[in-house]
């Protein structure tokens, strides 16, 4: 009996607009947490000023400075203002990009974050990249050769780069390949404005050294999401039914065995444009985590606090983008086998 095709244009109908319903439900949820954590990040931010008790009289005139020079300059930088007052004035301009003005320096200091953000999202997105590709392939081979010699020796490799510093890494990349090989620079920064081959010639080892923890997070909660989908009742049906091995995972097993990996990716992302001071050192790089650390050294507490402001956002925004993916990766159960 053929089948109807009005019925058929009916079902994919319901199931789209289904989709777009998770995708929505999914960004309302995300939005009503972020609003509040946001609005409580920046005023524990903003408080670290005060707790620290850090002032730029203190930067300048040193120890010895005296209360009256010191009551003067805090009052040019209007900290002797009410303290709810100073808050709102400073949360008024971080909703316009405005972070203030460095304390050591005098500069913007949504400048220098993005001069050096910019550095770091390169090497990260690179690294976002590479680890993905690598951590998705290994992990769905393992899953598909569970329990033989080569889930067992991806197992083996994924542990092992798992504990392998990123710095470690690094000097062993510029050892081999700028040292060694001379096929490319041990260090420095090439915008991509300047040509693709270039910033890819700079970026590509830091990116590699920074890819290790990705690809073996990666591997491992991807391969445990596969084998735990692959034992599910639906998964079973869809074999029972005939369907071919190739439809059965990419329709059934890996939409439900992707999430852990995706989620992963979430949060590696904000971790490795902030935490890859070392590696940034390395490479002479000038990125966002080096900045971050370089001012929370010199006790620039406007800088400090653009870098928490900024660190805050990229976590929600990932986090956000990886909701919105697993919200449309429908599970097999609720589409039926």
């Amino acid at each position: 009996m053929a089948a109807d095709p009005l019925a058929g244009r009916a079902v994919t109908a319901v199931r789209a607009r289904q989709a777009g319903w998770r995708v929505l439900t999914t960004l309302g949820r995300s939005v009503a947490i972020f609003v509040p954590v946001f609005f409580v990040a920046t005023f524990v931010t903003f408080a670290l000023r005060s707790l620290s008790g850090l002032s730029p009289a203190r930067l300048q005139l040193g120890e010895s400075a005296t209360p009256e020079a010191i009551h003067n300059i805090e009052s040019q930088w209007g900290l002797d203002r009410p303290f709810l007052v100073q808050y709102w004035d400073w949360f008024t301009d971080v909703l316009h990009g405005q972070f203030g003005t460095s304390w050591v320096n005098g500069a913007d200091v949504a400048t220098l974050i993005g001069l050096g953000l910019g550095v770091s999202l390169s090497v990260a997105l690179l690294a976002l990249v590479l680890g993905g590709v690598l951590g998705f392939a290994l992990g769905t081979l393992a899953a598909l050769r569970r329990s033989t010699w080569v889930d067992r020796a991806i197992t083996g490799f994924v542990t092992v780069v798992s504990v392998m510093p990123a710095f470690v890494v690094g000097i062993v990349l510029v050892e081999i390949f700028a040292v060694g090989l001379d096929l490319l620079p041990s260090g420095g920064y090439i915008p991509i404005t300047e040509g693709v081959d270039l910033w890819l010639a700079h970026v590509i080892l830091p990116a590699l050294a920074l890819s290790f923890d990705v690809v073996a997070d990666v591997a491992r909660q991807l391969r445990t999401g596969l084998v735990s989908a692959y034992r599910e009742n639906y998964v079973l049906g869809a074999v029972v039914r005939g369907l071919s091995p190739r439809r059965v995972f990419f329709r059934h097993v890996l939409c439900n065995g992707i999430g852990p990996a995706l989620a992963t990716l979430g949060i590696k992302f904000p971790t490795l444009v902030g935490a890859s001071v070392v590696t940034e050192w390395i490479f002479g790089l000038q990125g966002f985590g080096r900045f971050a650390n370089d001012s929370a050294q010199a006790g620039d507490v406007p800088a400090v606090q653009g870098v928490l402001v900024v660190s805050v956002v990229m976590v929600v925004t990932f986090n956000l983008v990886i909701n919105v993916v697993l919200g449309k990766v429908a599970p097999a159960a609720l589409r039926g086998v």
